[in-house]
């Protein structure tokens, strides 16, 4: 093994290895935040923009709430309503009024005990964002919203492509000359507007972005699976199929589509990549994911400013993240560009 397949094995698997730890953090993102509630979205207006390790006492209000299925938290959140005062100064419980001081944490107790009351101490580990907000609880719960933006657009991707670029190049003809067409004018407009455009024509929102995304980013799959078809389909294999009375229909699914599966993987690892920055960028411009959603783009815009008031995390964290995942898709789409020779 040469030094350079060497290195190329050590990146892919790194790549990977944070491709899954990633998807694991976004599959439980609700489990592992600190801030577990729906979009981690607790706000502490009077502890904005701390730095990294900040550590404070916090009163909590806890209101009862019904309950709540595993399931239920496993997609929103914790449904139980925290109301969250930091404690920074002189404080009143109950007609009590007690001095902060972190040596008298007893007192806190035993008096919140008998208020109903709460008293904790955090720590946030990424400080907080202009809100008051855990940043490292929106990372997390963020990342959902990038792997599930890239699994949803991809998904429809294939199944337009595959099915579009197989028709094209296995029929060809007339059928192949409409496709073409089709696939030509969708390729002229630039993806970014033609996004915008569905955004703008079906509302704002995930859903929607999903959709746009998904809907702009086919026509490369159909031209790889239209080209491949081609040049497979006339085969001894695929003419055997058809003498031993094959349809059309099980030709391309149970002896094309698995002879092509290759280059698709390619073709997908790089559309994942890209539907995660189209997201950011739109929810940059504010036409992707609302408020309160914690997406990546939207944390980058709360806070961009801040890039030159001595606070640069803010936008810099989650911007590293886009980068570092977009990054680990291009190099393994690559890798497997190389594996498996996939000439355009």
């Amino acid at each position: 093994m040469s030094i350079k397949t060497f290195s190329k094995n050590i990146l892919a698997n790194l790549c990977v290895g944070f491709i899954c730890l990633g998807s694991l953090i976004a599959l439980f993102a609700y489990f592992i935040a600190p801030d577990a509630t729906a979009n981690a979205n607790t706000m502490h207006v009077t502890i904005q923009t701390k730095p990294p390790g900040f550590t404070t006492y916090v009163l909590q209000e806890i209101q009862p709430t019904n309950d709540q299925t595993l399931w239920d938290r496993f997609l929103n959140g914790k449904n139980t309503f925290v109301k969250e005062t930091p404690i920074q100064d002189d404080f009143i419980i109950g007609k009590k009024k007690i001095q902060y001081k972190p040596q008298l944490q007893e007192e806190f107790l035993s008096v919140s005990k008998k208020e109903n009351l709460n008293i904790v101490k955090k720590t946030f580990w990424l400080g907080t964002d202009k809100y008051g907000r855990d940043l490292l609880s929106r990372l997390i719960v963020g990342a959902r919203i990038s792997f599930s933006i890239g699994i949803v657009a991809v998904s429809i991707s294939l199944l337009i492509g595959l099915l579009l670029g197989a028709m094209a190049g296995y029929f060809g003809g007339i059928v192949d000359s409409i496709i073409m067409w089709f696939i030509n004018v969708t390729w002229s407009i630039p993806t970014i507007l033609l996004v915008i455009a569905i955004t703008v024509s079906l509302g704002k929102g995930l859903w929607q972005i999903y959709l746009a995304v998904g809907l702009t980013m086919w026509v490369e799959v159909a031209r790889v699976v239209r080209g491949q078809t081609k040049s497979i389909k006339n085969l001894q294999y695929i003419e055997a199929a058809k003498v031993l009375g094959l349809s059309d229909l099980q030709i391309i699914i149970k002896h094309i589509l698995p002879n092509i599966i290759g280059p698709v993987i390619v073709i997908s690892a790089s559309n994942f990549a890209a539907s995660i920055l189209v997201e950011s960028g739109l929810s940059f411009l504010g036409l992707g994911a609302q408020p309160p959603t914690p997406s990546w783009g939207i944390i980058i815009k709360n806070h961009y400013n801040y890039i030159v008031t001595g606070k640069a995390y803010l936008a810099v964290i989650p911007g590293a993240l886009i980068v570092m995942l977009v990054l680990s898709f291009m190099i393994i789409g690559n890798l497997l560009r190389d594996r498996w020779d996939v000439k355009n």
